[in-house]
């Protein structure tokens, strides 16, 4: 994957920094920067790559005012109290933990600590201290020991290994506290995967998950990560796992998106032809997308990730229209795959964008045919 992500990079990047595209005389025509018909995402109301929030898929005010006022005043109450307002087994907690705890990490990378200040995500710690019982706050705290790990440490290294039984125990503890809620075993996912589990294992594990959530999105993405070929499991194992989410999936779920994230998962190491991205195998994923995306409830958090990723596949595959329809929902948030695996996602973003601007404008298209 790392070679593929580099290639495509180099030849994504040329796509850009060559003149862009133009459809002339059923002819594709280089138009040089700066002209009047020069495809711009800016004409499509699209915010400046600078612009992007690289922190989440999508948009959630309460977490954002949230994380700004504990990261200005370093008191955790409030991130408390929106947690318990947050219904404990839905999409929307997840990421909001996964989002408190990422905040905790960075904070900790960009302020380690030292003799003369604190270190950072020190409210985390006092949250910890001072609200034992807290169920929320004991989550996010599993959930930080795991991102830690894969932080700052390497698998397979003892210090990783140290970690990640230390993230381990947290996530007993945190279950403990909230017996009913799937989020300390939806993280103990990701240290199954670090840790190896053994495949019964990591079963018991996973039907604790469907006894308290059955269609979560989250868990059967981080649940999807065992079974590939690169952890623990195989090409079919994954495509297996994801085929059965999507067809025991209820109406409006959008888990019949999850074969698309299988397929991810396995691409090619290196293939930058269209022609992949037309396959049976793909094109099949990729409506199974398209129609959860097209059932499912709009305000559905998970609703933006399966959104970002058919960007992804659209773009490859040459479906501008289609690209452009999931652009004009998810444009202003990055945080999602497949971008953050990118060191700079709000780039690799833009890039995709922008192709998926020329290839609309040089079918014909322009901002007054996108329907909004």
């Amino acid at each position: 994957m790392e070679i593929l992500w580099v290639l495509m990079a180099v030849v994504m990047f040329g796509f850009v920094l060559l003149p862009v595209l133009r459809r002339r005389r059923g002819m594709i025509e280089q138009v040089p920067p700066g002209h009047p018909d020069a495809a711009d995402p800016a004409h499509y109301g699209f915010v400046r790559q600078e612009e992007l929030d690289v922190r989440m898929p999508g948009p959630d005010q309460d977490l954002l005012d949230v994380l700004d006022l504990v990261q200005r005043t370093q008191d955790y109450r409030a991130a408390s109290q929106l947690l318990v307002g947050t219904e404990a087994a839905g999409e929307l907690r997840w990421q909001r933990v996964q989002a408190f705890a990422g905040a905790a990490s960075l904070e900790l990378a960009q302020r380690p600590g030292g003799v003369s200040e604190s270190p950072g995500g020190q409210w985390l710690r006092v949250w910890r201290s001072e609200q034992p019982k807290d169920a929320g706050g004991a989550a996010i705290h599993a959930e930080f020991l795991v991102q830690q790990a894969w932080r700052t440490a390497t698998p397979g290294t003892d210090s990783f290994r140290i970690i990640m039984e230390e993230a381990r125990a947290a996530c007993g503890e945190a279950a403990l506290l909230a017996p009913d809620d799937p989020i300390p075993y939806i993280v103990e996912l990701s240290v199954a995967r670090g840790l190896a589990y053994p495949r019964a294992e990591f079963e018991q594990l996973w039907l604790k998950i469907l006894d308290r959530a059955p269609s979560h999105m989250g868990a059967h993405l981080a649940a999807l990560h065992y079974w590939c070929e690169k952890w623990h499991g195989s090409r079919e194992l994954a495509m297996s796992f994801a085929e059965a989410a999507a067809a025991r999936a209820p109406q409006g779920s959008l888990l019949a998106a999850m074969p698309l994230f299988a397929v991810f998962e396995h691409l090619p190491e290196v293939n930058l032809v269209s022609g992949f991205y037309q396959s049976e195998t793909v094109t099949k994923a990729m409506h199974g997308a398209l129609h959860a995306v097209h059932s499912a409830r709009a305000d559905d958090p998970m609703l933006a990730h399966v959104r970002h990723m058919l960007v992804f596949f659209l773009v490859r595959g040459e479906r501008w229209q289609e690209a452009m329809n999931q652009l004009i929902h998810i444009d202003g948030h990055v945080g999602a795959l497949p971008w953050t695996l990118s060191p700079d996602p709000a780039a690799e973003f833009a890039v995709y964008r922008a192709l998926a601007v020329a290839g609309y404008e040089a079918n014909g298209g322009s901002p007054a045919t996108l329907p909004h």
